[in-house]
């Protein structure tokens, strides 16, 4: 092989494996830091956090909501009164989202993407989105009482924000008991 040619194929080589390093990192948009979110939660004073242990008359509950097992064996959140804030994670299509939701007297208050880390339906970030949760409350079959309106392109999305809405809120009920 002449110089020319080694180098050319050692130059692409060296291209091909930074390429496909480029793939293997993870999408991740942090748009509101977690512990930013409880403390806005709490006008800027947020409570010590507490934990909920998914206990086995739990889990059935819990697998109704989502559809799947809770992938941990506590659940941590932050409650003052009335008020708590959870940071919940759920798949959208193949990557967790992770989100916050405030819940005060049995309705959420407040629910926001934090971090995004798929590739498709990102839209859910926007309030015109997440705004349809406030007031919502969990219903005895474990529904929310309001219709939330999907967005085209991020069904998986949508699904997986509702399902961690109604999460707080049973979970907002199970604390409090």
């Amino acid at each position: 092989m002449t110089t020319l040619t080694q180098k050319c194929l050692a130059a692409l080589a060296a291209l091909a494996f930074a390429y496909s390093s480029f793939g293997d990192t993870p999408n991740e948009d942090v748009y509101l830091a977690p512990d930013v979110f409880v403390a806005e939660s709490f006008d800027g004073a947020p409570p010590k956090p507490a934990v909920l242990w998914i206990t086995k008359e739990l889990k059935p509950e819990i697998q109704k909501i989502l559809g799947h097992d809770y992938p941990a064996l506590r659940v941590r959140y932050w409650s003052e009164g009335e008020r708590s804030a959870w940071i919940l994670e759920e798949i959208g299509k193949v990557k967790p989202i992770t989100v916050g939701i405030v819940v005060e007297s049995d309705k959420i208050v407040r629910l926001k993407v934090l971090i995004y880390r798929e590739s498709h339906g990102w839209e859910v970030k926007h309030s015109f989105f997440t705004d349809q949760f406030k007031e919502a409350e969990l219903t005895k079959k474990l529904r929310l009482n309001k219709n939330i309106d999907g967005i085209s392109g991020a069904t998986l999305s949508v699904n997986a924000l509702e399902r961690l809405g109604r999460l707080a809120l049973f979970l907002d009920q199970c604390r409090a008991q």
